[in-house]
């Protein structure tokens, strides 16, 4: 079974900018991290439209929305920007895909020390073979249905939404 990744960027792709001083986008860390990771399941990679998920439209979150739809893969991992990756997952919750869709992301960009990306990709993919069909996030080794997950913008972790952190 081949596994489709979908990078739109957020914290996880970004790249420290020396010059400028700040966080950017240019080319997608996923094909190093995917040769790091040693997966050995065929993998698609979808990386266009890296951005910010602050940033994103609805007109953002209906292309990646069509993304799942057009795949043929049943598992899919979605690489987003956590701030507004619950928003994203709606979207795709709303539309019962019968596909296992897992979203994740970083809280410290790839190419960062101790950065969570790695660990939250791999974690992921693992989990999105063995998930049944819905939309999940998948962030620091626990997952949660879309519709019962927020960010914890304190802590810097994603929790049940009755969960008082």
């Amino acid at each position: 079974m081949t596994l489709r990744i979908i990078a739109t960027g957020g914290t996880f792709d970004k790249h420290y900018d020396e010059i400028a001083g700040r966080l950017a986008f240019g080319d997608s860390h996923l094909p190093e991290v995917l040769k790091r990771a040693r997966l050995t399941m065929p993998v698609a990679l979808e990386a266009d439209h890296l951005m910010d998920s602050l940033d994103m439209t609805d007109e953002d979150r209906q292309r990646i929305l069509q993304s799942c739809q057009q795949a043929s893969e049943q598992a899919i991992v979605i690489i987003h920007g956590t701030d507004t990756m619950r928003e994203t997952a709606e979207v795709l919750g709303a539309a019962d895909l019968n596909k296992s869709i897992i979203f994740t992301g970083a809280m410290i960009p790839y190419e960062i020390a101790n950065s969570d990306a790695m660990f939250n990709l791999g974690f992921a993919c693992g989990v999105a073979k063995l998930l049944p069909a819905g939309v999940y996030v998948a962030m620091n080794g626990q997952v949660f249905t879309w519709d019962n997950v927020q960010k914890n913008r304190v802590a810097g972790v994603f929790a049940t939404v009755e969960t008082t952190l």
